[in-house]
């Protein structure tokens, strides 16, 4: 874990912004008690201007900080030159995003992905301290390639093993009457309180969700968990489950994405998906944010758009934000996570959730078909039943899939 830190960063041209990257450091567990930025092209040898890294060296000095944060990726060169240089460990972005995974890995599945994206971070530089004579190449660095190679191998077997139950957990979830709902943004967007402002306070039978969690976490910190957590919501009158995904973060490698793949899952398999927005940053920033969201959500899924922390804009900065984004999203939902009033946004979560068919069931009466009535009253949203001298007719309006799995049960009841 890191204790104190500077963080530093470079950019080719502009103004350098260290928010996001502070924000990591601090997630890993640091204490930022410095920065140093700068706006010129890369060194090769030390990413940063030797007039830089000499400030560098003498803020490490001054605040006694243990840890160089670089808000960049780093050559194996590099990380050594500015280690001499400062006298402090140097580590850049993608292994700060790595300990911070590391930390938050609770599941099985989840500490064999962090290992493995550990690894995929440590092999190509393997290969290139054993090319630049950091390490002998025959006999240090050739060991530590051939297993890391193999550990990788027997990971990525590992995990393609573990038992994949989360589609058969959302095909119950849908034949029970829940719709899914997916909340996906960037980091620190506010989806955690957005999802503690949406969610009911009922608890679910654990008997038949026991992975749903009962709270969300308070803390505003990125990556607060690798799990995701799904809470039950009543929207118009619908049950939905609303699951709050691992949040997006800017330049994080494809290897580190492939590993960690299976959290973005709940997203690309939701009934809807609500894009959290954090619309008291620039235009620009926005802009980005949202053409990169929209790249990771396949087009066929619907998707809502809320424009989260409102309640830091006046009227006429959000109206011009809106018209600003009119071409990327169309009529983003204004809401205030933190003040609430969501009923317009959940107005427009329902219409974007599949329509509801109608269903007429004739029963004979009998246990095994009162026990279905009973079974389609839980799930539907709406159901009436009359009943006859010889039968009971149930009319029900439900989800597609609640409706298939009835009539297959129906089947069996007639059937026995």
């Amino acid at each position: 874990m890191l204790q104190t830190a500077i963080v530093a960063k470079r950019t080719d041209e502009g103004t350098p912004d260290t928010e996001e990257i502070r924000g990591l450091a601090e997630a890993a567990g640091a204490r930022v008690v410095g920065e140093v930025t700068q706006t010129r092209p890369a060194d090769p040898g030390l990413e940063f201007g030797a007039g830089k890294v000499e400030e560098l060296a003498d803020l490490v000095a001054e605040t006694g900080a243990d840890t160089v944060v670089v808000d960049g990726e780093l050559t194996p060169q590099q990380s050594v030159n500015l280690t001499d240089a400062t006298g402090a460990t140097v580590v850049d972005r993608h292994r700060v995003v790595l300990e911070i995974f590391a930390q938050r890995a609770r599941p099985r599945r989840a500490q064999l992905q962090v290992e493995l994206a550990r690894l995929k971070y440590r092999l190509p530089r393997l290969r290139e301290a054993s090319d630049e004579g950091l390490m002998n190449r025959w006999t240090e660095s050739g060991t530590q390639l051939y297993d890391v190679r193999d550990r990788i191998d027997a990971l990525e077997r590992k995990l393609d093993d573990l038992p994949a139950v989360d589609e058969h957990q959302r095909e119950r979830r849908r034949e029970e009457g829940f719709d899914l709902v997916a909340i996906a943004g960037y980091t620190n967007a506010g989806k955690s309180t957005l999802l503690r402002r949406l969610a009911d306070e009922m608890a679910l039978e654990d008997d038949r969700h026991p992975d749903l969690g009962e709270t969300v976490g308070v803390e505003d910190r990125l990556f607060e968990t690798l799990e995701t957590t799904t809470r039950r919501a009543t929207v118009v009158g619908r049950d939905v489950l609303l699951t709050d995904t691992v949040g997006f973060l800017d330049d994080l490698p494809h290897w580190l994405v492939e590993s960690f793949r299976g959290t973005l899952r709940e997203v690309r398999e939701a009934d809807a998906v609500l894009l959290v927005v954090d619309a008291d940053q620039s235009v620009p920033e926005m802009r980005r944010k949202l053409e990169t969201s929209r790249e990771t959500i396949p087009g066929e899924v619907p998707v809502v758009t809320a424009l989260n922390k409102v309640d830091r804009l006046d009227e006429r900065k959000l109206a011009r934000k809106r018209e600003a984004l009119g071409d990327l999203v169309d009529d983003p939902v204004p809401v205030s996570a933190l003040e609430g009033d969501l009923d317009e946004l959940r107005r427009r979560i329902d219409g974007a959730l599949p329509d509801l068919r109608r269903e007429r069931l004739r029963l004979p009466l009998t246990d095994d078909a009162m026990s279905l009535v009973s079974w389609i009253h839980d799930r539907a949203v709406h159901a009436d039943v009359e009943y006859g001298t010889e039968d009971a007719t149930v009319d029900f309006t439900a989800r597609p899939a609640t409706v298939r799995k009835a009539r297959a049960k129906a089947e069996e009841v007639h059937g026995g």
